[in-house]
């Protein structure tokens, strides 16, 4: 029986997200499935948002997510799921906030998880499973 060939993996990237800072994509799809890593509320000038407010942080870090999704082909209302890591359960209320603003109608399945700490200080990462039209390799 001949081994069937796998579709390749896409690796997402764009410049209206900041560049990863480890060994990742901004996003890897399959098919019609999109996996957004997580996204810190950096900017894509490399500049950092750690000693601005949790919701201005929040606001950046949504932003770059949607941005990551966009550039997949896919976006609020194609996402599946989503995963934020909030320093601190005292800032859920400020999140769900900015988090229902920028999403607006669509209500993805959700887990917020309180962590104690994240990298560079910062208060929020978040993260996204995401379906798409399926695009052809190239």
């Amino acid at each position: 029986m001949p081994k069937k060939s796998l579709a390749p993996i896409e690796h997402i990237s764009t410049p209206s997200a900041p560049k990863p800072g480890g060994h990742y994509s901004q996003a890897a799809a399959w098919g019609d499935l999109v996996y957004v890593s997580g996204q810190l509320p950096g900017r894509t000038d490399g500049s950092s948002t750690a000693d601005l407010p949790f919701e201005a942080q929040a606001r950046q870090a949504i932003a770059n997510l949607l941005a990551t999704l966009a550039a997949a082909g896919s976006g609020p209302d194609h996402t599946l799921k989503v995963t934020a890591y909030i320093v601190g359960i005292d800032h859920w209320t400020s999140f769900n906030q900015v988090y229902a603003e920028l999403f607006g109608q669509a209500c993805p399945a959700r887990a917020v998880v309180p962590v104690p700490a994240l990298h560079h200080g910062y208060l929020i990462e978040i993260e996204a499973v995401a379906v798409r039209e399926a695009m052809s390799p190239s």
